[in-house]
């Protein structure tokens, strides 16, 4: 049988006494080393790069090493009775190195027992480089415990670009992620901030070479370099968002951004705020759908030679002085833009001229029309657009000069059509006008009145004037039309928008339908006069009303006499007091416990800030 080998002495660096291995022994004892070593159980030496030349079956004495200029091979061999015999080896202990790095060996001739200690050494030390790995959150197709790279992915795309900026800087794999994210991005909506160079839009626009949607807030001023880098850096752009603050100046000029939309083959969507300086504009593109340009002023020209447009929206600066031809523009779209669909143009210029000039151009395709502070827009304008456009499902004449007669054509032209009518700052029409749009359009899903039925003592009303006599045509026509009372019933309305109308001093809705309800600065509405019958009323604006009208809001939405009213019939008596009779229904049906919680509950928002 095979005993246990002596141990001999590992010799001390630089030639110095060694320990012998009793002392390494007796810290064993002592609670010291409890694990396999990655020393040579026959030599003592470090395994690291090393071949032992003491033969297997070696039962010779410990030798003593001398001080010598020769290898450790020729040391001579002298008897210690201290170390005679090697030890048992220690239990297995798992210990804790700083470096996890473990270098490879090299020993050709290693006992079966060193085997198995080094082998669970490795298996020790391949669990502490995993314990290490699992804290930092590096992706992992495989699993093995870390964040599967769809959770990374899903995690990451949801990030805003500065935060994913952020985020490559974590690891190698979070690196490697957020580059895959930006190349596969298709949508970035980036704010500008005030102090940027053009180099920063340049280097994000640099990741995603796959973009196609780009909405871009800017807080600096904004030229044609910033076009010029949008045309670089994204080829396959279909959608260009430009918004910017009251702090930045849009510098592009009309040419500049014909040169950009006629280099784009792709581009389909463009909207842009601050077009101050344009100067003119002629955009030619076979590609784009849908134009929005705001804040326009003065322009010599305006040609748009666009054969698939389908929407355009100009907002031009409410200046008196403005002297764009809105005449000739608006006659050439039947030409270059046949395909128009939704038109809204909002401008002091707006006239009834503008609008035969509309009609001209005989756009069959024409759904939406919004024709905005145009004060000498008339009923006789609303006559022309009866005629020829018939089908028409949005009409916006806020601000126009219309009159209950208008709002009579409206409503024999598009029963079947309009679901939307807004007539904000209109001041010439009246509650009874209001009332027949409500009851001659059954599609009315939206509509917008809005400084309409005015108090003409109020400021708001002085302030949409230009000059004494206008005013004074305004009081005389509204004078009659002040403290009146608003009654709609609708099945399909959905909102209502009563903003700023201080005329009115009675109000009775009985919508089931409506969820949103505007009475921002109806400030002569009495509570005792206000009737809410809309169980389905999410949200009322109230800012700028009475404080006792809010309260009355409140509670008539937080009742549930409507619900119940509609359940239980009941009857008036000439005495003034109100008697229930017994419902021919069952008050509770047995599968139908939903509808009465619904009843009971009403959940609806009164915003007094605007």
């Amino acid at each position: 049988m095979r005993g246990p080998l002596p141990h001999p002495v590992t010799p001390a660096p630089g030639g110095g006494a060694a320990t012998p291995v009793s002392e390494t022994f007796q810290e064993v004892q002592r609670g010291g080393k409890k694990r396999g070593s990655y020393n040579c159980g026959r030599c003592g030496l470090p395994k690291k790069g090393h071949s032992c030349h003491i033969p297997k079956n070696a039962t010779t004495t410990t030798p003593t090493a001398t001080p010598s200029t020769d290898s450790a091979a020729s040391s001579v061999a002298i008897p210690s009775p201290l170390s005679t015999v090697r030890p048992p080896p220690p239990p297995p202990h798992r210990q804790h190195f700083s470096n996890l790095r473990r270098a490879l060996s090299f020993d050709d001739d290693i006992d079966a027992r060193d085997s198995q200690d080094e082998g669970e050494d490795e298996e020790e030390h391949q669990e502490d480089e995993e314990e290490l790995l699992e804290l930092e959150p590096e992706p992992d197709l495989a699993g093995s415990g870390k964040l599967p790279m769809s959770c990374l992915w899903e995690v990451l795309r949801r990030l805003p670009p500065p935060a994913l900026l952020s985020a490559a800087r974590v690891c190698k794999g979070w690196r490697d992620t957020s580059k895959r994210l930006w190349r596969a991005a298709e949508e970035l909506r980036l704010r500008v901030p005030a102090k940027a160079q053009i180099g920063f839009v340049g280097s994000v626009l640099h990741k995603c070479p796959g973009l196609v949607r780009l909405s871009l807030r800017m807080e600096s001023d904004v030229d044609a370099t910033m076009l010029a880098c949008i045309a670089f850096s994204c080829p396959n752009l279909e959608t260009m968002e430009i918004f910017t603050s009251d702090t930045s100046i849009n510098r592009i000029t009309g040419d500049e951004l014909g040169r950009f939309v006629a280099d784009k083959r792709c581009l389909t969507s463009i909207k842009m705020e601050g077009c101050s300086n344009l100067g003119g504009l002629v955009l030619c593109s076979t590609s784009l759908s849908t134009i929005w340009l705001s804040d326009l002023q003065c322009l010599a020209k305006i040609v748009f030679s666009c054969p698939n447009l389908t929407e355009i929206s100009l907002n031009f600066s409410r200046q008196e002085n403005d002297s764009t031809d809105l005449t000739t523009m608006v006659s050439s779209l039947g030409r270059t833009c046949p395909r128009l669909e939704n038109i809204h143009i909002a401008s002091l210029r707006l006239s009834h001229t503008v609008v035969l000039a509309l009609t001209d151009a005989n756009l069959r395709g024409l759904r939406m029309l919004s024709l905005v502070l145009g004060s000498e827009i008339t009923d006789a304008s609303v006559a022309a657009i009866a005629s020829s456009y018939s089908n028409l499902e949005l009409l916006d004449l806020s601000g126009s000069g219309i009159s209950d007669s208008g709002i009579g054509m409206i409503c024999n032209v598009f029963p079947e059509t309009l679901s939307r009518l807004l007539l904000a700052l209109c001041p010439n029409i009246t509650s009874s006008g209001i009332q027949f749009a409500a009851a001659q359009l059954p599609l009315l899903e939206l509509m917008d009145c809005g400084m309409s039925i005015c108090d003409p003592n109020s400021k708001g009303s002085s302030s949409l004037e230009r000059n004494e006599g206008d005013l004074q045509k305004t009081l005389n026509n509204t004078m009659h039309i002040i403290y009146q009372k608003l009654i709609i019933k609708h099945s399909r309305l959905k909102k209502l928008s009563l903003w700023g109308c201080s005329g009115l001093d009675a109000l009775h809705l009985n919508c089931p339908e409506l969820n949103d309800l505007n009475l921002n600065c109806c400030k002569n509405l009495h509570p005792e006069r206000l009737l809410l019958q809309c169980p389905n009323l999410e949200s009322v604006h109230a800012t700028g009303c009475q404080d006792m009208l809010v309260d009355t809001i409140q509670s008539q939405m937080c009742s549930d006499y409507t619900a119940v009213d509609s359940l239980v019939p009941c009857k008036r008596l000439p005495d003034g007091s109100k008697r229930v009779q017994a419902p021919h229904f069952s008050p509770k049906p047995s599968g139908d416990e939903k509808i009465w919680k619904r009843a009971s509950k009403r959940h609806c928002t009164v915003f007094l800030n605007s």
